[in-house]
């Protein structure tokens, strides 16, 4: 590396190495951000993942027991109308 008129040249050896160690102390720097910088943030990640996935699945479980609710009312509530119609034409009667 010699500087020429201000300027320094570099192998693109020098330059991968130097930008490899400029991104690897960057990640660094992020994960101790967030507070994963120890032996157990790849355990950590992978729970935090687990939760998720186990918070997507009981969201779908909820919805599908919500809709299923919805729809058994809404077949209730027209039987019970059928079931007032048939018992007005028969007058009340119950025959």
């Amino acid at each position: 590396m010699t500087p020429q008129d201000g300027i320094t040249s570099l192998t693109d050896d020098q330059l991968e190495r130097m930008l490899d160690r400029a991104a690897k102390r960057g990640a660094a720097e992020a994960l101790r951000a967030v507070g994963l910088q120890d032996d157990d943030a790849g355990s950590d990640i992978r729970e935090v993942r687990d939760l998720l996935s186990a918070w997507r699945a009981t969201k779908r479980a909820v919805w599908t027991q919500v809709i299923k609710m919805f729809v058994t009312l809404l077949v209730v509530a027209t039987a019970g109308g059928l079931a007032a119609m048939i018992w007005n034409y028969n007058g009340g009667s119950g025959r």
